[in-house]
C-alpha cells in the first residue's frame, strides 16, 4: 500500500464518519497499491478499516508477483468470494466505491445485514483530485509529451486524411512515443463535424476554409493527458477568426480564474460570461472542464454547478468552445492546468495563435 495515499483515505472516511470502506474501482485500487488489476466479471476488492486494517480480495487467476503492501485473500471460481469478504467486515458503517456490481453489493447486504451501507466514491474522489509533488511531476511530463504529439499531428490535416484515418495516425504517434495508450479515442473533425461536440469520427475529409478540432490526449507512466487546439485549412473567413478569438479570449478569461479560493464554478462562468457577452453563448453547450489524473475524466468538473472551492493540487482541463453547425465551424481550445498557492501552472504549450495549415497542391 503507498502509506501516504492510505493516510490520507482513512482520515477522509473518519471525517466522513465512515468506519469501513470497501474499493473496488480498478483505478482507485491501482491509487492505493500501485498495481493495475482488471478483474472482468469477478470480484475485486480492496478491504480499508480506519483501525489500518487492510485486505485486497481477489481471484487466484490474478497472480501478483509484487509486493502490494497489503495482505492478499485469495479466492477460486468455486468459492463464494463476497461470503469470503463479508468474514473481514465489521458492525457499523460500510462505505461502497463507485462501481461495485449490484449483485456483489445485495449479496453483501444480505450476509451482513447488521452493517449500514452508504455511497463511499466521495471519499477517494476527494483524495485523488488533490495530486501530491509526484504525480504533478507525472502530469508535466504526460502533457509535454502530448504537446510533441500535437506538434507532429497539425501538419498533417492538410494531407488529405480522412477523419479516420487521421485518428489512426495519432494512436500510432502515441505508441511510437511510448506511451502505454490513448486516455480517449482522439477527435480528429472537419468542418461540420467538428461543430458537433459529439460527433463519431468518421471518413469526412477537410475541405478548404474547414476549422479542424484536435482533440487528443495518451497515457503515460499511468498518468492521462489532454489537450485540443483547433487550425483552419487553406484559409479562415473573417467570421472563423472572430469565433477562433473569442473562444480563445474566453479560455485565457478561465486560466485567470483557476486560482486557489475561486470555486469551481468561477471558472466556468470566467469563459461562459465573456462568449455570451460576445453573443455566442447558445453555442457553447457543455461544461467548461474536467479534472484529470491517472482516469482522463476524474471527480470535480469545471460547471456552472460545481461551487467547490479550488485548492493546490487540482489537476484539471478548461476547454470552451463554440460550435455553429449550420455555419459548419467549431472551435475548441484546451489546456490542463495544475492549481499551485499563487494561481495556476498550464501545462501545455503548443501555441494557440490561429493556425492556417496550406493545403497540399493536387
Amino acid at each position: 500500500m503507498k502509506q501516504e495515499k492510505l493516510k490520507a483515505i482513512i482520515k477522509a472516511m473518519k471525517t466522513e464518519n465512515v468506519s469501513q470502506m470497501i474499493l473496488t474501482d480498478p483505478a482507485n485500487i491501482f491509487y492505493c497499491t500501485g498495481k493495475w488489476i482488471h478483474p472482468g466479471e469477478r470480484l475485486l476488492a480492496l478491504y480499508i478499516n480506519t483501525n489500518g486494517e487492510t485486505k485486497l480480495i481477489l481471484n487466484k487467476l490474478f497472480p501478483q508477483t509484487e509486493e502490494l503492501g497489503v495482505e492478499l485473500i485469495w479466492y477460486d471460481d468455486t468459492e463464494d468470494a463476497v461470503e469470503l469478504l463479508s468474514h473481514f467486515i465489521k458492525e457499523g458503517m460500510v462505505g461502497i466505491d463507485k462501481t461495485w456490481p449490484s449483485g456483489f453489493l445485495l449479496r453483501l447486504q444480505q450476509l451482513k445485514k447488521e452493517c449500514h451501507y452508504c455511497n463511499g466514491s466521495i471519499i477517494v474522489d476527494q483524495v485523488r483530485m488533490l495530486k501530491d509533488t509526484k504525480e504533478q511531476e507525472l502530469m508535466r511530463e504526460v502533457s509535454a509529451a502530448n504537446d510533441r504529439v500535437m506538434e507532429q499531428l497539425i501538419p498533417l490535416v492538410a494531407n488529405g486524411y480522412t477523419e479516420k484515418e487521421l485518428n489512426q495516425i495519432v494512436k500510432e504517434f502515441y505508441a511510437k512515443s511510448g506511451h502505454q495508450d490513448v486516455s480517449f479515442d482522439p477527435i480528429t473533425a472537419y468542418g461540420k463535424s467538428g461543430a458537433d461536440p459529439h460527433h463519431i469520427t468518421d471518413d469526412t475529409r477537410g475541405k478548404k476554409g474547414d476549422s479542424v478540432v484536435l482533440d487528443i490526449g495518451g497515457i503515460l507512466n499511468d498518468y492521462c493527458s489532454d489537450m485540443t487546439r483547433t487550425v483552419f485549412l487553406g484559409e479562415a473567413s473573417e467570421r472563423a477568426r472572430e469565433i477562433y478569438e473569442v473562444v480563445k479570449e474566453a479560455q485565457q478569461r478561465g486560466i485567470q480564474a483557476a486560482k486557489p479560493g475561486n470555486r469551481m464554478c468561477d471558472v466556468d462562468f470566467a469563459c461562459r460570461n465573456y462568449i455570451e457577452e460576445k453573443g455566442f453563448g447558445a453555442y457553447f453547450t457543455h461544461r467548461t472542464g474536467h479534472s484529470i489524473g491517472i482516469e482522463d475524466h476524474e471527480f470535480g468538473d469545471v460547471s456552472s454547478v460545481n461551487t467547490e472551492r479550488i485548492k493546490p493540487g487540482q489537476c484539471f482541463s478548461i476547454e470552451p468552445g463554440i460550435y455553429i453547425e449550420e455555419e459548419e465551424i467549431g472551435v475548441r481550445i484546451e489546456d490542463i492546468v495544475l492549481i499551485t498557492e499563487e494561481g495556476c501552472e498550464v501545462l501545455n504549450h503548443v501555441t494557440k495563435e490561429l493556425i492556417i495549415v496550406p493545403m497540399k497542391e493536387s
